[in-house]
């Protein structure tokens, strides 16, 4: 996810649940600094299927 103000850093993190429907969000996600969040992606998250 991209910092939405400036000087926010950029997250990042694997999503390890789906709660939405047909893949959908919202999303458990596990960041990189190791905590874990239920997540409705904005415009600024980016996706990438793996």
């Amino acid at each position: 996810m991209h910092g939405n103000t400036v000087g926010e850093r950029e997250r990042s993190g694997v999503i390890i649940e789906v709660h939405g429907v047909n893949g959908g969000p919202p999303y458990i996600v596990r960041f990189d600094d190791g905590h874990t969040g239920l997540v409705f992606p904005g415009p600024d998250a980016v996706v990438v299927p793996q």
